[in-house]
């Protein structure tokens, strides 16, 4: 079975451990957790590249190898754009999320690329901002880590530990 990691690091204390596999429907689970981002709402996505020798701006713009429009509805939201991120006020938070449209294999494999958490939340295609439709107008990134294959037994105390 094909299963994937990102770990997120950023501004201030971000850190965040999200986890990547396959169910038996053959959608794509997403399911994390995150600590010291700054509480409200945050824009999730999958950037093109896994370079973030820059912070996340080296990582590119947002996945969309289908050259979609950022909409509301999720059928015309390009594939990177995984939604909302609602952080509390102790700057924690948790994704669990459910997608038939990203996968860890073949041409449009998600391994490799990079995984960002955008300082504010995503308006798909809902204002009059020049990029509401092509990025989501999220702003900077907060936290960001490059998904990678994941062994199937990796160590849970290991994760606890870093958080």
């Amino acid at each position: 079975m094909a299963r994937a990691i990102c770990i997120l690091t950023g501004y201030l204390r971000a850190f965040g451990v999200v986890r990547l596999s396959l169910n038996e429907s053959g959608c794509l689970t997403i399911s994390g957790e995150f600590s010291g981002l700054p509480p409200g709402k945050h824009g999730l996505h999958v950037h093109c590249f896994g370079d973030i020798s820059n912070d996340w701006i080296s990582a590119g713009p947002h996945y969309n190898p289908y050259n979609k429009t950022n909409g509301a509805q999720q059928e015309n939201r390009y594939a990177g754009g995984l939604g909302i991120v609602n952080v509390n006020e102790d700057g924690l938070a948790k994704v669990d999320l459910q997608v038939s449209h990203l996968h860890l294999t073949g041409i449009n494999s998600i391994i490799g690329r990079t995984l960002v958490i955008h300082q504010s939340e995503d308006e798909p295609g809902k204002s009059d901002k020049d990029d509401s439709t092509t990025a989501g107008s999220e702003g900077s990134g907060v936290a960001w880590g490059v998904i990678g294959i994941c062994q199937s037994n990796i160590s849970e105390e290991y994760l606890e530990e870093k958080n």
